[in-house]
């Protein structure tokens, strides 16, 4: 029962950074270089919010385990780990990318519009990518114990 929980709790605390990155996508995309440098420093130290994400793969894999008797749940709590193993690829491929060429938004590259809309795409994408995968962990969870 407690990795029922904590797969869903976990995974779904992992949906709140992108879900504020989505939020605030339409506020910020069309900010001027000056504000969006600016706004872009409450970041610092949000890398504490990605540790959510192995710790959520780990227990849906976990939960994966405990309800494989249950091949609905299990189907379930595997899409939970793949959505999550997918959010990883998308950070890699798009987002940290840009945290490296910008300097985490400390350096202002002549691109900084294109690498703008990479950094906050890939952030909206990933907020229904976790939302995606905390919904199969809740519904792998709910299913009844055997």
């Amino acid at each position: 029962m407690i990795i029922r929980f904590l797969a869903v709790i976990v995974t779904g605390l992992a949906v709140i950074a992108p879900a504020a990155h989505l939020f605030e996508l339409s506020g910020k995309i069309q900010m001027s270089e000056q504000d969006y440098f600016v706004v872009q420093r409450i970041y610092l130290g949000w890398w504490m919010a990605g540790l959510l994400l192995p710790a959520a793969l780990i227990l849906n894999v976990v939960l994966a385990l405990a309800v494989r008797a249950d091949r609905l749940a299990l189907i379930l709590a595997c899409a939970a780990a793949a959505l999550i193993v997918i959010n990883l690829a998308i950070f890699v491929i798009w987002t940290q990318p840009v945290n490296t060429v910008t300097e985490n938004w400390s350096a202002r590259p002549e691109n900084w519009r294109a690498l703008r809309r990479q950094w906050e795409y890939s952030h909206a994408v990933n907020a229904g990518v976790t939302l995606l995968a905390f919904c199969t962990a809740t519904l792998a969870a709910l299913r009844p114990a055997t």
